[in-house]
Parts: C-alpha cells; structure tokens; sequence
C-alpha cells in the first residue's frame, strides 16, 4: 500500500471554504477511485488553519490516477488561492 501524507496551512478567511472542498474532494476519491482505500482530513489542535491528510492507495499508479482525476485538478485549481504552505511526503506501508 502506498501512503501520502500532506499538511496544508490554509489562509485566514478561507478554512470553511477549503475543508468544504477538500472533504468533497475526499468523499468523491473514496467512491469514484478503485484506488483509493482511505482519504482522512483532519484539522489541527490551535484550529482549521492547518489541514492534515491521511492517504491510503493500492500504490503508486493509483496515486497518480488520483492526481490525474478531473475532480482532483478541479480542487487543486479551487484551492490553490487558498493555500499559504503545503508539504507532501509518500510512503510505502509496512507489513
């Protein structure tokens, strides 16, 4: 299993607009994408400005079909204003 972790720092003004589309986001990539076995969005302790996620695909291919989804380019062009920092990493599932 393949897992990307992002941490966002989302704008001031802009965090319901944002968790609003990345939980659709989310919801669609769970039903839509075979790939997809998990899509958490969690928010940090201090409030929604910082915005977690937690992704689960079979593997790399399917990350990739994510990216290449018409409802993930839509997002990411949505948010993109909204957005002030972000940081990726993936990782491979052990055991």
């Amino acid at each position: 299993m393949y897992v990307v972790t992002v941490r966002f720092q989302v704008k001031s003004g802009c965090e319901e607009r944002f968790l609003t589309e990345m939980q659709r986001n989310a919801a669609t990539s769970l039903s839509d994408e075979p790939g997809c076995h998990r899509f958490d969005v969690a928010i940090g302790e201090d409030g929604p400005g910082e915005v977690f996620l937690y992704e689960l695909y079979t593997d790399r291919a399917a990350f990739d079909a994510h990216l290449s989804s018409a409802h993930f380019k839509s997002f990411d062009a949505q948010a993109a204003d909204w957005v002030a920092g972000k940081d990726i990493a993936c990782f491979h599932l052990v055991g």
